[in-house]
């Protein structure tokens, strides 16, 4: 009996768990991150995804972001699937510089954004110099 083999259908098959999140492997998100003045900005690409399906954590100086983007529910056979479905996993291990008890975040046009404000303790500041008559005051 012969048998019809496909040379793509094993790359085929280990991209699409390359790219298929999955509980045990999910998939990375791409992400910029800046500082602009006293706000530390971070972007992430999550087209398609139901913002339902985001979940933000914020634990310590670690910030987690976890989303899903559905398989389709359609049975048609697909001729080109190139945009990963599944889960999505990203964690940040942010300094301790970083307010992230005042951290927010927004979801519009497929990018999730975060605004994380630099800590008052991080920020430059003024320290006043004692000098003559000042310092024999604090010293007394």
């Amino acid at each position: 009996m012969l048998m019809r083999t496909d040379p793509f259908r094993e790359l085929d098959r280990l991209t699409q768990q390359m790219f298929d999140g999955t509980l045990a492997h999910p998939s990375v998100m791409p992400m910029d991150a800046w500082r602009d003045g006293d706000t530390f900005h971070v972007e992430f690409d999550l087209p398609g995804v139901d913002p339902d399906s985001i979940d933000l954590d914020v634990e310590h100086n670690i910030v987690t972001v976890k989303a899903v983007r559905p398989p389709r529910a359609s049975d048609a056979a697909l001729i080109a699937a190139e945009r990963p479905r599944g889960l999505f996993s990203r964690q940040l291990f942010l300094g301790d510089s970083l307010d992230t008890d005042h951290l927010t975040a927004g979801y519009e046009g497929g990018v999730l954004a975060l605004q994380i404000p630099v800590a008052e303790h991080a920020k430059p500041r003024k320290i006043t110099i004692s000098t003559g008559e000042n310092l024999q005051a604090i010293n007394a």
